[in-house]
């Protein structure tokens, strides 16, 4: 089968990523390697997987207190150019300046207003911060006015990585998890209904778990709230494919996730480009023969998403 497929986990790593990374003092990769990006060896990743676009969002940058708001603006703008030059071949995911609000509600009216941006990235964790604190509530509201696409990556959580084992091997799908209970949890969720909420890597595990979050936080968070209503909120999230197409992931993922809320991800290029082949690969062989199911996943589930790529 042949797909135009939209990638909607494929980072990109501007030319002055580590002097912004040196000045923010907080390595938000998890010990991860960068590794290498440029616009045309991007272009022929996808070719050779059939993807027509990428929607991209800057990786692992935690942006420091000094210049946060005009870090954070350098590197959407950037963002937002390859965007613009190849409007066919990429999208773009804004980041905001988290933890500061403030300066987040001027990205966000920027992103939308003057780059056009697809959505924003936000990260899971802002140095211990979960996207569902009370502190975060007008920047959940804002995007809700604007009906947003929000775009959720993993960081390294607030617990120290065991020896040897870089944050993204497991560290990572617990921070997704974390971020995503919590916004169910303080009720963001049900109170910003009209934002499509991205969990990459196909949400962690909360789709494997989700039934044990339900009920104990039914048991212990919130009794009033009846389990199903838990599992209701924990289902409006759309999810990725980017590492998490393997053949053990796939049917907790299916079995979970509403109709339409499975979008193809990579993670290129901190998924090596052998890695992102391998999953996508994985992904074709679980999806062989379900011609329908296989459409959606690649490209279907995105396009309600991210219209302008419809043609």
């Amino acid at each position: 089968m042949t797909f135009a497929r939209i990638d909607v986990h494929q980072h990109i790593i501007p030319p002055f990523w580590s002097e912004v990374r040196a000045r923010s003092g907080i390595d938000g990769s998890g010990g991860w390697h960068v590794p290498a990006w440029s616009a045309p060896t991007s272009i022929d990743f996808m070719d050779g997987l059939g993807i027509a676009t990428g929607i991209l969002s800057p990786g692992a940058i935690t942006f420091g207190d000094a210049r946060a708001a005009s870090d954070a603006r350098q590197v959407n703008e950037f963002t937002a150019g390859v965007m613009q030059a190849r409007p066919d071949r990429f999208g773009c995911f804004a980041a905001l300046p988290l933890p500061d609000v403030d300066a987040s509600l001027a990205e966000i009216a920027y992103a939308f207003d003057v780059l056009k941006a697809d959505g924003v990235v936000m990260f899971a964790n802002y140095r211990g911060m979960y996207l569902g604190d009370p502190a975060f509530a007008p920047v959940w509201d804002e995007l809700d006015r604007r009906a947003a696409v929000v775009f959720v990556h993993p960081a390294q959580p607030p617990l120290a990585m065991l020896p040897g084992i870089p944050g993204p091997v497991m560290d990572f799908p617990l921070d997704t998890v974390r971020a995503a209970v919590q916004l169910v949890v303080s009720g963001t969720i049900k109170r910003c209904a009209r934002v499509k909420i991205i969990l990459s890597h196909g949400g962690g595990f909360l789709p494997y778990a989700s039934h044990r979050i339900a009920e104990l936080s039914n048991e212990v968070v919130d009794t009033s709230r009846p389990v199903e209503d838990y599992l209701d909120d924990m289902r409006t999230f759309y999810f990725d494919t980017a590492l998490a197409s393997g053949p053990a992931a796939m049917p907790s993922l299916l079995a979970f996730a509403r109709p339409g809320h499975v979008l193809f991800g990579s993670d290129y290029p901190f998924a090596a480009p052998q890695v992102g082949t391998s999953f996508t690969r994985k992904l074709d062989a679980y999806v062989a023969g379900d011609e329908a199911l296989a459409a959606t996943i690649n490209r279907g589930s995105a396009l309600p998403l991210f219209p302008r790529l419809a043609g």
